[in-house]
């Protein structure tokens, strides 16, 4: 194993254990697949670079990690193979089809390395979703075939491989009635399909937009010196600026491109899926902060603003957070209540536990507030009822008391965060990403 591609192994690896991230289907720990997949791609290339951007293939999509963090680590070849890995589609394109369309076009364009990859990936989830997941097989097989008819060009044996494996799994599960592309399935238990209403719909989708939190981008022509521009950007506190050229905004440099000659020598272009609308929600905006260091707002046809992700860190975004968490929290009484009248959930709390709530109960009582026992619970005593009721677990989308438990400490973690005024980009980045999924699955829903 090259040096390279060990040292991409232990990136990738580290990453998706630091967010306790595993295989849905099987729990296994989530290098499994990755391991999976670099081992296929091994069998037709020899390849380095190659081989790494298999082990980092999903690092941006389900990780802290940017790409800007994959270029500064690997270089600047790897972080390319692994952005043509990387779907570019955001939550507010559309339903699933329309998306899943917008990435199959993205890798349409990709390098014949990356769509190599591409087919190990595919080989490897096709084998776990057919075996445990019939019902959602059907829909994946279908965008799997879509998907290898841009492929063509990707390693011969492999192609051969994955539409085999494709003809053999569609065979399998039979041509009886087809699912839609949304039918059955959701890439993580979503407790909001649940608790959300209109009025949250509304609130969270409409109300806070990537305008109420972007800064404004000073801007610089291409034939400006780096050093004086570096100068205004460590004087103004900023760490990153748009490029014109002839006139029009056409890129952006920052703080740690810029050299010693003129911006023209190392400014950047915009990643297509790196700007937004200033109307775009606050769902739009962290998605492409997944990937990207910085999210660009456009207004009147121009890029003019940059949103980071220290910006969500801002009152106005961490109100936002503490609001989803809040109606969450509020939906599990509800669904405790219908499930267990006249507080029969409390069979399900430990003594400690309900002391506590009564503690609070009557401090709440004797300052002449009205509270419920089930209102001076901890979100993990609510949890805890949830976990040990299949019916609830069902109602709220969990196949298992495990993947129960990680979404509830997940929410425990978070707004601890947000209530002690707490850094929530370094502790909580992942649980933020999965949360503000959830709520456009809810939206669309």
């Amino acid at each position: 194993m090259s040096e390279l591609v060990e040292r991409a192994r232990a990136y990738a690896t580290r990453a998706h254990k630091r967010i306790e991230h595993r295989r849905k289907y099987s729990d296994q720990p989530y290098d499994v697949h990755l391991e999976a997949v670099a081992k296929l791609v091994a069998t037709v290339s020899d390849d380095a670079e190659t081989i790494a951007a298999a082990w980092l293939h999903d690092t941006v999509e389900d990780t802290p990690a940017t790409l800007g963090d994959i270029e500064a680590q690997f270089g600047a070849v790897v972080a390319e193979l692994v952005e043509e890995l990387t779907d570019v589609s955001k939550p507010g394109d559309g339903n699933r089809a329309r998306r899943k369309e917008i990435d199959r076009q993205h890798l349409a364009q990709a390098s014949v390395r990356a769509k190599t990859v591409k087919l190990a990936d595919l080989i490897d989830n096709c084998r776990d979703i057919t075996r445990h997941d019939p019902r959602f097989a059907r829909v994946y097989l279908a965008e799997m075939g879509a998907l290898l008819e841009v492929l063509k060009d990707g390693a011969p044996s492999l192609l051969q491989q994955a539409q085999r494996l494709h003809a053999c799994s569609t065979e399998e599960l039979g041509r009886g009635k087809q699912s839609s592309p949304e039918a059955g399935w959701a890439a993580e238990p979503n407790p909001l399909n649940a608790v959300a209403d209109a009025h949250f719909r509304r609130t969270f989708r409409e109300l806070f937009t990537a305008r109420d939190i972007a800064e404004a981008l000073l801007s610089f022509d291409a034939d400006a010196s780096c050093v004086e521009v570096k100068k205004t950007l460590m004087h103004r506190r900023r760490d990153v600026a748009s490029i014109r050229i002839r006139g029009a905004v056409q890129g952006y440099v920052s703080l740690s491109d810029l050299g010693e000659v003129a911006c023209a020598d190392c400014f950047r272009h915009f990643a297509p899926d790196q700007v937004v609308s200033g109307g775009s929600s606050f769902v739009d905006v962290i998605h492409v902060l997944t990937r990207h260091d910085y999210c660009f707002v456009s207004a009147l046809g121009q890029v003019a603003g940059a949103i980071r992700r220290d910006d969500m860190n801002k009152p106005l975004v961490r109100m936002w957070l503490f609001g989803i968490i809040t109606i969450i929290e509020m939906g599990l009484v509800r669904l405790i209540q219908e499930r267990f009248p006249v507080d029969a959930w409390q069979t399900l709390v430990s003594a400690g536990r309900l002391d506590k709530a009564r503690t609070i109960q009557n401090e709440r009582q004797r300052r002449n507030q009205y509270c419920e026992l089930i209102d001076c619970l901890q979100l993990s005593d609510k949890g805890q009822i949830l976990m040990q009721d299949a019916q609830l677990l069902k109602q709220l989308g969990f196949d298992s008391r495990a993947a129960a438990k990680r979404v509830v400490k997940e929410l425990e973690s978070l707004r601890n965060h947000l209530a002690h005024a707490q850094d929530i980009v370094t502790h909580d980045w992942a649980q933020i990403a999965r949360l503000t999924r959830r709520v456009e699955e809810a939206n669309r829903d």
